[in-house]
């Protein structure tokens, strides 16, 4: 694409020095995206980003470098991508730049292309581009990532320890069209539905995590871990029942599917009022938020980070039962060290100077363009969740709109610098967005002021922009800043071990006993996408959690684990259910005018290859296994898909149920203490169990004895 004299002369200008008296020791990579006015599903909005289309996204910003000097560069004009004045076909926006390891290139997200002619709507996606020579003096040079997805929106790339590529995109789980796009389970718009890898050297591309709503803003810290934001949200359709919206059920995710007249649900309990399977001794069930999360490298042992969650960090939660006097609503600041509630951590990232000392935002869902206030939390790898702390860096006004005089306007993407400097984009607006903010998002570092972080100075001083586009119907023109996003420091970083799956002793020790090698076993699990799950003790809870039973016990056994002396209840299966993408949406005339894609649905455990393998019990509820004497239970899972779970009575009566989504790997073994896990001590007072169970002995002897030579299909690898 040839650069035209005007884009050089601009090219020329904004490598001047800017004589700004903002001192920095490395450069800053940050990108510039036109105002967007719409707060729902659009760029910088909270979910529903990673749309590409005119309306979503305008076209005009792009990706820029500020050097320690105070030089700017314009790097995608200076490459000859992007347009000035009116934004057409060769127009294009950009988005989450990442520094490699070494310092010298970075991935980021663009798109290209926009409405030349008012009504046109061209069919654009986000793709992953690599850029190199942007050090001063260098020539800039940037090229698309080879083997990404075409059709589908790949952002928030990043670098993984060996140099392929973790991203985000919308491409479904079964990377079939037909099931484009998941819809999340909250709002039904449009979702990305992971984390993903790109191997660079084969140009494979596998999903190492499945979100039903969405993953957000993945980085890997300095232990090796992914760390990212997942949307939280295990509940019912909230939709199905209002009228007019044509909710309904297919009969399977494939091709083909014949579309039911049904919206029925199995899992969790209902969230409505109105919902037919309203029991009223079971409270309505609603869980909404986005929390850190961790996955190996190898796509492995997903969990919220250190397995911190809603008894650390969140406020008020209701009991599940109202009959038992001994489960109570969640009350935050009694019983635990964190005082400062959060609900949101939304652009994680990892300070630094600090191993496992993480700055995000907690910001409302809707009308501040995804930022909030500041803060800070610690959980480096082994550090106890119950006992971790967050520090609110900016005032608690600044979390959600407000006039109150120690609001200092809303932050969002906020970093922290080698030498310890925190930048963040930052609006001095403070109420929620009408249409549009008047005070526009730019970089700027941040001092104490009364002991909290407040705005000091801007990184860069750009000047107004005059730009036009057709959206598609109407033409827009703008003349004004545009917004300045997502700053990166570059700068070299010592590369993080590579995390894999590692086995505990106890499940080893049974392996050995079994002379059941583990490579083979993997091995089989590999070549039939399946994963094993061993919970020890699942009649062991965490003893902060008075929400959910935990006076449980198995059944004419006689094992048992005993918080009070209230209720006991009997637990003979745990039931599975897994995320199939089932839920179709229409317009007035339902099942005769859906949408292309659906939403996630919770469904009985059915996968075949895990039904063909797991050992059948005479009478078990559907998609469950049984909870053996010593309360452990052992099970052969699906892979690749959002699972859940849930204990149930021997009438198959729910009595606790899992409230996230967990996903696992081909080959994946995975086990835990109990459920809920635990952090220091179970409801008896007693430490994590480590006994080697009884479940898993019985599902290796039954592999050996009618299986290890199977091989089955799923359909979609």
């Amino acid at each position: 694409m040839k650069i035209t004299m005007t884009i050089k002369l601009i090219i020329f200008i904004l490598c001047l020095n800017i004589n700004s008296s903002f001192a920095l020791d490395n450069p800053i990579m940050f990108v510039t995206q036109y105002p967007v006015a719409d707060d729902f599903s659009a760029i910088g909005t909270t979910f529903g980003n990673h749309q590409s289309g005119i309306e979503s996204v305008g076209r005009g910003g792009d990706l820029y470098i500020r050097y320690a000097d105070g030089t700017l560069r314009n790097l995608t004009r200076e490459a000859g991508f992007g347009m000035v004045g009116f934004q057409g076909v060769d127009s294009i926006a950009v988005r989450d730049p990442t520094i490699h390891w070494n310092g010298t290139k970075a991935l980021f997200s663009m798109v290209i292309g926009a409405t030349a002619e008012q009504f046109e709507r061209p069919v654009t996606y986000w793709q992953i581009y690599e850029i190199m020579g942007f050090g001063q003096g260098q020539t800039v040079s940037i090229t698309k990532v080879a083997s990404q997805p075409v059709d589908y929106n790949n952002i928030t790339p990043i670098y993984n320890s060996s140099d392929n590529i973790i991203f985000t995109t919308d491409m479904p789980r079964t990377k079939n069209r037909y099931n484009y796009p998941q819809y999340d389970e909250y709002d039904n718009d449009a979702s990305t539905t992971g984390l993903w890898q790109l191997n660079r050297t084969t140009g494979a591309v596998k999903l190492l995590q499945h979100a039903p709503s969405g993953s957000f803003s993945p980085f890997i810290d300095k232990a090796g871990r992914i760390v990212f934001t997942r949307w939280d949200h295990l509940e019912r359709d909230q939709q199905a029942y209002t009228a007019g919206e044509g909710h309904f059920n297919y009969s399977n995710e494939l091709p083909g599917a014949t579309a039911i007249n049904s919206v029925a649900e199995v899992f969790p309990e209902p969230q409505e009022a109105d919902d037919p399977d309203v029991i009223s001794s079971i409270n309505l069930h609603s869980i909404n938020h986005f929390f850190p999360w961790q996955l190996n490298q190898d796509g492995t042992a997903e969990e919220t980070l250190n397995h911190v969650g809603r008894h650390e960090l969140h406020d008020y939660f209701t009991a599940s039962f109202n009959t038992d006097s001994s489960l109570f609503d969640f009350i935050p600041y009694i019983g635990r060290p964190n005082v400062n509630v959060i609900r949101n951590t939304f652009m994680l990232d990892e300070d630094p100077n600090q191993i496992g000392r993480y700055i995000a935002i907690d910001a409302p869902e809707f009308g501040t363009y995804n930022a909030g206030q500041i803060i800070a939390f610690a959980l480096p790898v082994g550090a106890r969740p119950d006992l971790v702390t967050v520090d609110y860096l900016t005032h608690p006004d600044t979390r959600d709109p407000g006039s109150g005089v120690n609001h200092s306007g809303f932050y969002r993407d906020a970093i922290t610098l080698a030498d310890g400097t925190v930048l963040s984009s930052h609006t001095s607006t403070t109420h929620s967005n009408n249409t549009a903010f008047e005070s526009p998002f730019t970089i700027k570092s941040l001092s104490l002021t009364n002991g909290y972080l407040a705005p000091n100075t801007a990184l860069a001083n750009l000047p107004d922009v005059t730009l036009s586009f057709w959206s598609p119907d109407v033409m827009v023109n703008f003349t004004g800043q545009l917004w300045q996003f997502q700053p990166v420091e570059v700068i070299a970083r010592s590369v993080p071990p590579i995390t894999s799956m590692q086995l505990e002793t106890p499940e080893l020790q049974v392996m050995s006993e079994e002379n059941v090698d583990v490579n083979n076993f993997q091995n089989y699990l590999r070549n039939n996408n399946l994963a094993v799950v061993v919970m020890r003790d699942v009649t062991t809870r965490d003893s902060t959690d008075k929400q959910q039973p935990f006076n449980l016990r198995v059944p004419n056994s006689g094992h048992q684990t005993i918080g009070d002396g209230g209720q006991i209840y009997d637990i003979s299966h745990l039931q599975f259910v897994q995320a199939d993408q089932v839920r179709g949406i229409g317009g007035a005339g339902g099942v005769n005018t859906p949408k292309d894609g659906q939403r996630p649905l919770a469904q009985f455990m059915h996968d075949d290859n895990v039904m063909q393998n797991n050992i059948s019990f005479a009478g078990a509820p559907t998609g469950s296994v049984e909870v053996y004497p010593d309360g452990s239970v052992a099970a052969f899972v699906p892979t690749r898909r959002a699972m859940a779970w849930q204990s149930v009575a021997p009438d198959a009566t729910p009595v606790v149920r899992e409230r996230y989504w967990i996903s696992f790997q081909p080959g994946e073994i995975r086990a835990c203490a109990g459920c809920h896990g635990i952090n220091d001590v179970d409801q008896a007072g007693n430490p994590a169990s480590t006994q080697k169970a009884q479940a898993f002995r019985a599902l290796l002897q039954h592999w050996k004895q009618n299986l290890n030579t199977l091989v089955f299909s799923d359909g979609f690898e």
